[in-house]
């Protein structure tokens, strides 16, 4: 599998989450992308791991996931169904 992003940098300040993607710094009010975030303490949110592939990341102290792709707005259409 090929890498679906290069995530160089992850940090919060204040009410935002800091990526650098692709070289692109990107910000994000962790209000409007995960609820669990909101509410978590600095620790759970500054323990995360960046997928290999760059596909998302994972906080596991408190089991949350967010995809790059997501977090970008970009979509995936969806593979058309087999005819019989």
């Amino acid at each position: 599998m090929g890498r679906h992003h290069k995530v160089s940098d992850l940090h919060f300040e204040d009410d935002e989450m800091v990526l650098t993607i692709n070289g692109h710094v990107r910000r994000f009010k962790v209000r409007h992308i995960s609820s669990v975030l909101l509410n978590a303490t600095s620790k759970e949110r500054n323990t995360y791991e960046v997928s290999p592939s760059g596909y998302g990341v994972h906080w596991p102290l408190i089991d949350e996931d967010l995809s790059i792709d997501g977090l970008l707005g970009i979509t995936h259409g969806k593979k058309a169904a087999k005819l019989a």
